[in-house]
């Protein structure tokens, strides 16, 4: 116990000690106040729910989108053939009817509702879906998602410029209300992947007209259960119920108002005054350190909610540089990491312990139940250390540890160098870098020894997880491994069509990757602490793709 009270004063002490560098200021809001970003929160308009933007809008364009904002928008504004149930996950339809897969799986066919309009009240049909599809693909239009699309026969020739034939793609439209792809390999996952932006209907006469200035207020045509009211970038979005939408009656919320609120605490202010009606997440985070004062208030506490946010925040090992190619002291390193001691004392945001990658509950992970993963268990970390052949850390080289330059990961950082050297006496250089030079010196093969980083679902699948971010040939394998095993598994269950063997597949490639070789340290699994007045009604969390307002109301 006094040795466990110590470790935890010296975490404690490197927190306070750390140079602790800040994340870069968002442009173009640093000096706004909340009395300047807020309607009057004495009298809350009772048809607008009121939201805050953790930084301006960079895109609406469902093809140019990647920001947890554009996102957010894209979900109110465009439909996505498929969606998710928000307890479940279980892939639903939405423009999309129904679908089906030939017998090889390779073929799929999605028929389309025929009550879908765009805002303008023309039929959105299969034509524009293609269209879309098509844009996305072309390498002028420097989609950031287009490599979702790579599914499709011939997309990657098409988006790396090697095949001009963009008839070629696997998409085309049977008649106004049906679409066919045509897959390169079998892929059980892609009705979940088809809800992803990427794959979502545009407007092309008026992108065509108005070309990068289609989503303009005045220009733009949406199809989903709102449409855009005003917007003044940096300061605020509108959106108003679209009457063309074909679930208009169900959508209770009349207008939402999307507030750019510069920082967290300025935006906790607003909340408890009454300005905004929910805080927390992806919309704009709540203070870490607030949330223990939250916690003990009586009035807050009833509106805090924490929910499993689809992320996992991981270190990645040169699994190709000694020492750290010898799967022993991969081991030896995570058993040496008490994760919840790192998330009471140093994170503080009521996150949950990750000992796999593949982010609960989504389909293919691994209950944390199961026993998968290596646990805290210093006297193990040692034994894997001395049989590794440093006992004590004697002759162990020091470890360099990289990370993007951020008040919270340098924090981390700092923690995880205490854990290494108070346990195995392992000694870590702390190397943080700016975003670009970070991404870029990841790049393979590279000298980085340690490196942290996070995954978040684009689908919930473990297929976006295991064979998308680990596949030795398939991924950008930053971790420069390589496991045929592994990606056998991942292989087989892309293309699985029972979902038991599928999930029987990713437990055994799961247990490969985190405990097995060790290839990765997961550290924990993201969660979404909320606050939200009790006037929203219906409310829930939707980890991915954006939340479902139109299921909301407001009392």
């Amino acid at each position: 116990m006094l040795k466990y009270l110590a470790l935890m004063a010296a975490v404690l002490l490197a927190q306070a000690c750390g140079e602790g560098g800040r994340e870069p200021p968002r442009p173009a809001q640093a000096s706004r106040g909340a009395a300047d970003l807020s309607s009057d929160p004495q009298q809350p308009p009772a048809d607008t729910l009121r939201i805050p933007l953790n930084g301006a809008l960079s895109t609406i364009d469902p093809g140019l989108t990647e920001d947890t904002g554009a996102i957010e928008m894209v979900e109110q504004l465009f439909l996505g053939l498929t969606d998710f149930d928000h307890q479940t996950f279980e892939v639903l339809p939405e423009l999309a009817s129904d679908w089906e897969a030939s017998d090889d799986g390779k073929v799929y066919r999605f028929n389309l509702r025929q009550d879908a309009l765009w805002s303008n009240g023309e039929p959105v049909t299969a034509h524009d879906l293609v269209w879309a599809i098509r844009r996305n693909i072309d390498p002028d239009t420097a989609s950031p998602y287009a490599y979702m699309l790579f599914v499709l026969e011939n997309a990657q020739a098409i988006h790396e410029g090697e095949s001009d034939d963009i008839e070629s793609l696997g998409v085309r439209a049977i008649d106004d209300h049906a679409v066919e792809f045509r897959l390169v390999e079998p892929a059980s996952y892609f009705p979940a992947m088809v809800g992803v932006w990427t794959y979502r209907p545009l407007p092309r006469a008026v992108i065509e007209q108005f070309g990068d200035r289609w989503t303009a207020p005045r220009h733009i045509v949406t199809n989903g259960s709102y449409r855009v009211a005003e917007w003044k970038r940096n300061n605020f979005m509108v959106l108003e119920k679209n009457p063309y939408y074909y679930d208009a009656e169900r959508v209770a919320i009349e207008r939402v108002k999307y507030i750019v609120v510069p920082e967290s605490s300025i935006g906790l202010a607003m909340y408890k005054s009454g300005a905004l009606d929910i805080l927390g997440a992806g919309y704009l985070p709540l203070p870490a350190a607030e949330i223990p004062r939250i916690l003990a208030d009586a009035e807050l506490s009833q509106e805090y909610h924490n929910e499993p946010n689809l992320c996992t925040y991981y270190y990645g090992f040169n699994n190709s540089k000694p020492p750290l190619d010898n799967p022993l002291v991969r081991k030896a390193i995570s058993a040496a990491i008490d994760r919840q001691l790192l998330i009471d004392v140093v994170t503080q945001g009521d996150e949950e312990p990750a000992h796999t990658f593949t982010r609960p509950p989504i389909f293919g992970s691994i209950s944390p139940d199961s026993g998968i993963g290596i646990r805290f268990d210093p006297e193990q970390a040692r034994a894997w250390l001395a049989e590794a052949g440093y006992p004590d850390g004697e002759g162990f080289p020091e470890l360099g540890l990289y990370f993007n330059t951020s008040e919270t990961h340098q924090r981390i950082a700092r923690a995880v160098q205490t854990f290494l050297d108070h346990y195995l006496n392992i000694r870590v250089a702390l190397k943080p870098r700016d975003w670009d030079t970070f991404m870029s010196t990841l790049t393979p093969p590279n000298e980085v020894d340690i490196y942290r980083f996070a995954w978040c679902a684009d689908y919930p699948d473990a297929n976006n997880w295991l064979n998308e971010v680990f596949h030795p040939d398939k991924s950008a394998n930053r971790i420069q491994w390589s496991n045929p095993r592994f990606a056998a598994l991942v292989e087989e269950a892309s293309g699985a069509t029972d979902p038991e063997v599928r999930k029987r597949l990713y437990e055994e490639a799961e247990r490969i990757l985190v405990e097995e070789a060790a290839a990765i340290m997961p550290l924990y699994f993201f969660t979404a602490p909320y606050l939200v007045k009790g006037r929203v009604q219906d409310w829930y969390h939707m980890p991915l793709g954006g939340q479902h307002i139109r299921n909301w109301r407001l009392q």
